[in-house]
């Protein structure tokens, strides 16, 4: 059986509902993939407090309010030179600048191997041959967007 570890993500949408993604340069068997802000929970932190401590360690932004959970999910990844069995939470928000630049992380960008960060359009989501996870993003802010109207 695979170690658990407990993770939290933030899907950030700009007010023209481009996606921000953080792309990783991992080796096998994660490989190069873009994702959402987020990461690993510490000690007796939950979800919520995870995915906006996360948020603002990989953007440096502390008023951006999270909005409602979109999905959990488990999966099998590599992390600290082994595989485990990640459990997480996707969760909503929304930042009113549009594209709004990432600025003074960058030292925490390559401690955690953030190769590159940008602003996705949903449609360019739906065609990009690049990994993204999870994958079906798009699918998974248009239905939240669509539940929240």
């Amino acid at each position: 059986m695979l170690p658990e570890r407990f993770a939290a993500r933030v899907i950030l949408l700009d007010p023209d509902c481009r996606v921000l993604l953080m792309r990783y340069d991992d080796e096998p068997p994660n490989g190069s993939h873009w994702a959402t802000p987020g990461g690993g929970l510490n000690e007796g932190e939950d979800f919520r407090a995870g995915a906006l401590r996360e948020l603002a360690e990989e953007t440096g932004w502390t008023d951006i309010p999270l909005l409602d959970e979109v999905t959990r999910r488990e999966l099998t990844m590599e992390y600290g030179g082994r595989l485990v069995r990640q459990r997480e939470r996707l969760y909503l928000a929304r930042t009113s600048p549009p594209e709004r630049e990432i600025r003074g992380v960058e030292a925490m960008h390559a401690s955690d191997h953030i190769a590159a960060w940008r602003w996705w359009p949903l449609a360019e989501l739906d065609t990009t041959t690049e990994k993204v996870w999870p994958r079906g993003l798009a699918g998974l802010v248009r239905e939240a967007l669509a539940a929240s109207a």
